[in-house]
């Protein structure tokens, strides 16, 4: 049996496809490991590709469209590993990429997730993200995105995993009950990072687990999807997660970051997606607090725990993330 199954969901990727497997192929000093790409339901021909170029893949089809969420999932159930390692289709992992997070938890044993340094494709000196954070007011941003990666060589305690790429032993993802499917796509990862916090399970960045990322390459950089999907799922993720004494002194904050959050969209001409997602988020309210009350159940820490590493200041840390989106539009 493996020791780690590489997750890699593609939904009409066969672009990206080549440089992601051989770079998988091409990993040095990784213990034994599978990969398992599940295509959902590509109309590009990616499955045929995938079993003439690839037979050793192991091509998982749904059929149908899960969205990362979903498509992970799938990819789990037919897993073999100890430890699941999930990696986007539009990346290529630096040869040492795996036996960094393989070194990264045996030396941190007390961690369950263990995230990765993506840096861009086309300029591996630019960080895309050094782990996941998570404002007070309930959003998440990305660790050192857009700044030189040199500066972000040290390996710590961060406060979630980015789903582009990052590993987690199996066992805490099934306790957790997976990705959420109804998240579909976008915050699913930040979701998951904060069920974990709440179980009191801890996140590991290793710096030196290095991944380029085109970003974005399967959904666009900004699209009225991703829009749509993120503001929904932002608000289910604050609702589901955040123990009731933190909600209740960020509340204010939240109302205004979200405000703030579709007033943006509507600037770059995206409002009417960024409005259905706040809406769709609403109508599903009674379902979210379920999952809330489930979710508050199973907690084990308290909320002095998880501020710990959360962000106080949203205005700075989405300043510093949205210029340099816009600097990526104008360049």
């Amino acid at each position: 049996m493996p020791s780690i199954s590489v997750i890699v969901v593609n939904f009409d990727g066969r672009q990206w496809l080549s440089a992601c497997l051989d770079a998988l192929a091409a990993q040095r000093d990784a213990p034994d490991f599978e990969t398992l790409v599940v295509d959902n339901g590509s109309t590009d021909g990616s499955a045929e590709f995938l079993r003439t170029r690839y037979p050793t893949v192991r091509v998982v089809e749904t059929g149908t469209n899960l969205g990362f969420a979903g498509g992970n999932n799938a990819g789990v159930r037919a897993a073999r590993g100890e430890w699941i390692a999930f990696l986007n289709n539009d990346t290529v992992a630096d040869q040492g990429w795996l036996a960094a997070l393989w070194r990264a938890q045996a030396a941190h044993p007390e961690f369950a997730l263990f995230t990765s340094r993506l840096v861009f494709l086309h300029d591996a000196s630019i960080v895309d993200s050094a782990g996941d954070g998570y404002l007070r007011a309930g959003g998440a941003f990305k660790h050192g995105y857009g700044a030189p990666a040199s500066g972000f060589d040290a390996s710590r305690e961060v406060f979630g995993a980015c789903g582009g790429a990052f590993m987690i032993r199996r066992a805490a993802f099934d306790a957790l009950g997976g990705f959420d499917d109804r998240f579909f796509m976008v915050y699913e990862d930040v979701d998951l990072s904060y069920r974990a916090r709440l179980r009191g399970m801890r996140v590991w960045y290793a710096a030196d687990a290095i991944v380029r990322h085109a970003g974005s390459g399967s959904l666009g950089t900004i699209s009225p999807a991703a829009v749509y999907y993120g503001q929904r799922n932002l608000e289910w993720t604050w609702i589901k997660n955040t123990p009731a004494r933190l909600m209740r002194s960020t509340a204010l904050s939240h109302a205004i970051y979200s405000i703030a959050g579709v007033v943006h969209y509507i600037r770059l001409g995206l409002g009417g997606p960024a409005l259905r997602g706040k809406w769709a988020a609403m109508r599903a309210l009674p379902q979210v607090l379920a999952d809330r009350r489930r979710a508050q159940g199973t907690r084990t820490v308290d909320a002095d725990d998880l501020t710990r590493l959360m962000e106080p200041d949203w205005l700075a840390a989405k300043r510093r993330e949205k210029r340099f989106a816009a600097s990526r539009r104008t360049s």
